[in-house]
């Protein structure tokens, strides 16, 4: 019958992995996950403290604001060169609805911006 080579799986020749070096292989008690070093959590290097109490009050002030005068705040803050939530701040600490005419808290405001 003859040489039946044609039904014999075709071997593929195995690549060389590359040479490990100390550093590719982890330590006692190490996970080999990604380094911890890099990653900075919302609340900062500090602790976490009262971070997830604060974040929730602020969020819960901002949600209590019904929606015409949001609208109505947004577009105050527009005119004014602030965002909504500068504006909404500045309502929350000091009971201050800012105007055109206050020129110097406003700048400090923009002053106080991250870039």
């Amino acid at each position: 019958m003859g040489d039946l080579r044609i039904n014999r799986p075709r071997r593929i020749p195995a690549l060389r992995p590359r040479e490990l070096v100390a550093g590719d292989i982890a330590g006692i008690g190490h996970n080999g996950g990604p380094p911890i070093d890099d990653h900075i959590p919302e609340w900062g290097f500090g602790g976490i403290g009262t971070y997830f109490a604060w974040r929730a009050a602020s969020e819960a002030a901002f949600k209590k604001v019904p929606v015409q005068a949001a609208i109505r705040r947004a577009k105050k803050a527009e005119t004014l060169g602030l965002t909504y939530r500068e504006y909404q701040l500045e309502i929350l600490e000091r009971g201050v609805f800012l105007q055109a005419s206050d020129a110097g808290r406003i700048a400090e405001i923009k002053a106080r911006r991250k870039r």
